[in-house]
């Protein structure tokens, strides 16, 4: 409420991220979040689970969610999936870092031609063996925090490549920014929502990787590590939902309570008004309920709950959108203004129907996992 909320609206029009605010997340006398589910004995928060995730984004989408999604894919994206899968050498090495925010980073898995069907990717990482390592090739697509200057990468990602025939032959690489041959393909403006989380086309060209020290877990095994990851991230993104649409509830009631209209002092003794209110509140409480249920009991080292990951984000991701709809609605012309809020709301939920899996991706997965199931549900 003191630092993130009084930046949000100026940085959301300006389109641009707000790095000094950003580096407070993870200072030694700042909050120290950036590193939340990374272990203490590698620097950082040592809070390794779920539900600390969950509140984190939820608090932070109440009055950002762009900034939120670049602490996502820092803390999510980079970090967590890190700590998960890397080597003890890799951890310590670049984790006691991270954290402290002398370096900014994330993820690299969509590509211009590969987003839901991510294991269509076209980037591809060769073996070298006279220098035992591996030279990557590629365009990644839609990366938070990709470029922080507009000119520049960020500091530290994890990429996803082709290294086998097979299409389930991904290796995990780590790739640091100023590496030769990493560049900024772009970076991606005019968006829709999230507009002050910075978003970019990353390019590979023949960026040479040693193995020894830049491999993350086994060659040709980061399929795992993926769908490990992704589990998390839905969650967090569910979290980010539920953040938008406790907001958006807030302003309703507020603008409501304040609002005279035919003779009346507020606008709660209108049907309209009241269905608008009452539905988004028990939606709002259903999504929050099944959030924190899936949280309680994901245990970030395993995989194996993709059913309500996907489950979660499905339904949060929808609810929040309908509740900043709603919103705007019960606000009238206000609604529709940035000074008010709720408009730059309702953007910024579009992008959790379609980042981290589509709802279409969610309805597939699910169907998938609840036709192997062979039991019926308690």
């Amino acid at each position: 409420q003191t630092q993130v909320e009084p930046q949000a609206l100026e940085y959301n029009r300006s389109e641009t991220f707000n790095l000094p605010l950003f580096r407070k997340f993870g200072s030694a006398n700042g909050l120290g979040i950036l590193g939340l589910t990374v272990p203490e004995q590698y620097g950082g928060a040592g809070f390794i689970n779920a539900t600390a995730v969950a509140i984190v984004h939820e608090e932070l989408s109440y009055s950002d969610p762009a900034l939120c999604l670049s602490y996502l894919a820092h803390s999510v994206l980079l970090c967590n999936n890190l700590a998960v899968n890397g080597s003890h050498d890799q951890v310590r090495k670049l984790l006691s870092t991270a954290p402290c925010l002398s370096q900014i980073g994330g993820m690299c898995m969509s590509e211009p031609n590969a987003g839901t069907d991510v294991l269509g990717m076209k980037s591809n990482a060769v073996y070298d063996s006279a220098r035992d390592g591996f030279l990557l090739n590629g365009t990644k697509m839609w990366i938070t925090n990709g470029t922080l200057t507009g000119k520049e990468t960020g500091d530290l990602f994890l990429v996803y490549a082709r290294t086998g025939e097979k299409r389930s032959d991904i290796t995990q690489f780590i790739v640091e920014g100023g590496t030769d041959g990493f560049s900024v393909g772009q970076k991606i403006s005019d968006k829709l929502g999230m507009r002050a989380s910075p978003t970019a086309e990353l390019v590979f060209e023949n960026v040479f990787l040693l193995a020894s020290t830049h491999v993350v877990g086994e060659v040709n095994g980061a399929t795992l590590c993926m769908m490990r990851n992704l589990e998390i991230e839905r969650v967090a993104l569910a979290a980010m939902a539920i953040g938008i649409a406790r907001r958006s509830l807030d302003e309703m009631v507020a603008y409501s309570s304040n609002r005279p209209a035919f003779g009346k002092p507020n606008l709660f003794a209108f049907g309209q008004i009241q269905k608008h209110i009452a539905e988004s509140y028990a939606e709002y409480m259903a999504g929050k309920c099944y959030l924190y249920g899936v949280t309680n009991g994901l245990d970030l080292s395993t995989h194996g709950n993709g059913l309500d990951a996907d489950g979660v984000k499905l339904y949060c991701a929808q609810m929040a959108k309908n509740v900043a709809d709603r919103a705007i609605q019960v606000m009238g012309g206000y609604g529709y203004v940035g000074e008010y809020n709720v408009e730059r709301l309702w953007r910024d939920a579009k992008l959790l129907e379609i980042g981290g899996g589509t709802n279409e991706s969610h309805h597939k997965n699910m169907v998938r996992d609840l036709s192997k199931s062979g039991s019926k549900l308690e």
